[in-house]
C-alpha cells in the first residue's frame, strides 16, 4: 500500500513563555509531535521527527524560534517517528531513558521496512548518548526540564518531560489527542499507572506525542480507551475468543473517531497478555501483531509521513 500525500506541514505553538510545541497535523501514524524550551540564549528541542526531509524543516523552524541548535535533545522514547531526526542536530547531546537507548539500537531504521515507499531520506541513527534510570534534571538557562520515567507504558523507555516553572508536559506517546493510543510494545496497566503519576502533577498544558496540544482533559479519553481494552480482554478470553476475533466483534465503540483504530488489535494482544499474567513489558512477537493488524484493517495502514 502506498503512503498517502503530505500532510501540512508542521510549526512551532508557543504554549508558555519560552515553551514551543512542534505539531504536525493530523497526528496519525508517523506524524508526531516535538518540543522546544529556550531560556537565556539556551535551548533544548524534545523529540525529532520520521523522515530526514522533515528533520531538517524542524531544525529550520527551531534556529527561526531559538537562534541557535539545542544543546540538549530528549528522546521520550526509541520509535523512529520520534528519534530519525536526530542526526540532523549534531551540536545537541541526546538524552534518554536506559531502555530507550538500548531500543533504538535495537530497531535501528526498522521502521522504515514497513513503509518502504515513504521517502524516509539518508538516516543515521543517533541513539541517547546520556541515560538514565529514574529521573533526571537538565538546567536550560535558567529553565529547569526534569525527565521522569513512568516505568513501562506506551514503551519500556518512556520518558515525560514536566517543565513545573511554566506547568508544561510533554507526554511523548504516553498521551495522544485524536489518536489512538498505542501500547502493544509497553503495557496497559502500566499505562494506567503512568496517566496517574501525571494526573498528580496537576499539569496546565498537555503536550501529547501526537495530535493537539490540550490539557489534563487528554488524560481522560486515553485512561477511557485502555479501560476499556482491559475490560474487552476479560470479556474475550472468558467467551474463548482471540484478541483479533474480540477486535472484529467489539469494533473501536465510543473511540471509532479516533486515528488508527486498526491499533485495537496489538492492543489487545498485550491487554490479553496481561490478563493471562504476563508482566508488564513482557516481550510479544510484534511483527506478528502488525500482520494481523493489517489483516483486520484490510491492508498494512497508510503512514502519513
Amino acid at each position: 500500500m502506498r503512503s498517502a500525500p503530505a500532510p501540512a506541514k508542521g510549526r512551532f505553538h508557543e504554549v508558555a513563555d519560552g515553551v514551543h510545541a512542534y505539531v504536525q497535523p493530523d497526528g496519525g501514524w508517523c506524524l508526531s509531535n516535538a518540543g522546544l524550551l529556550v531560556s537565556d540564549g539556551a535551548c533544548l528541542l524534545i523529540d525529532t521527527v520520521a523522515t530526514e526531509a522533515r528533520a531538517r524543516r524542524l531544525r529550520e523552524h527551531v534556529l527561526l524560534v531559538a537562534g541557535r541548535p539545542p544543546r540538549f535533545l530528549v528522546n521520550t522514547h526509541f520509535h523512529g517517528d520520534h528519534t530519525f531526526g536526530n542526526f540532523v542536530f549534531p551540536e545537541a547531546t541526546v538524552v534518554g531513558h536506559e531502555r530507550a537507548r538500548e531500543e533504538a539500537t535495537a530497531a535501528g531504521t526498522h521502521l522504515t521496512g514497513l513503509w518502504p515507499d515513504v521517502c524516509w531520506g539518508d538516516l543515521e541513527i543517533v541513539v541517547p548518548a546520556v541515560t538514565y534510570h529514574e529521573r533526571m534534571d537538565l538546567h536550560v538557562g535558567a529553565r529547569q526540564a526534569r525527565l521522569l520515567h513512568p516505568g513501562p507504558a506506551h514503551t519500556t523507555g518512556d520518558t515525560v518531560v514536566w517543565l513545573p516553572d511554566q506547568r508544561v508536559l510533554f507526554t511523548g506517546d504516553l498521551v495522544m489527542a485524536g489518536a489512538t493510543p498505542f501500547c502493544p510494545m509497553g503495557s496497559v496497566t502500566g499505562s494506567l499507572d503512568a496517566l496517574a503519576r501525571l494526573r498528580a502533577l496537576d499539569a496546565v498544558t498537555v503536550v501529547p506525542g501526537h495530535g493537539p496540544v490540550g490539557g489534563p482533559e487528554l488524560f481522560d479519553v486515553n485512561e477511557g480507551y485502555l479501560r476499556r481494552l482491559q475490560r474487552l480482554a476479560a470479556d474475550g478470553i472468558a467467551a474463548g475468543l482471540t484478541p483479533l476475533e474480540t477486535a472484529r466483534e467489539a469494533g473501536p465503540g465510543p473511540y471509532a473517531d479516533l486515528l488508527d483504530a486498526e491499533r485495537l488489535v496489538p492492543n489487545l494482544h498485550r491487554a490479553y497478555a496481561e490478563e493471562l499474567g504476563a508482566a508488564p513489558g513482557d516481550p510479544l512477537d510484534i511483527p506478528a501483531l502488525f500482520r494481523e493488524m493489517a489483516e483486520h484493517h484490510g491492508g498494512l495502514p497508510v503512514c502519513r509521513a
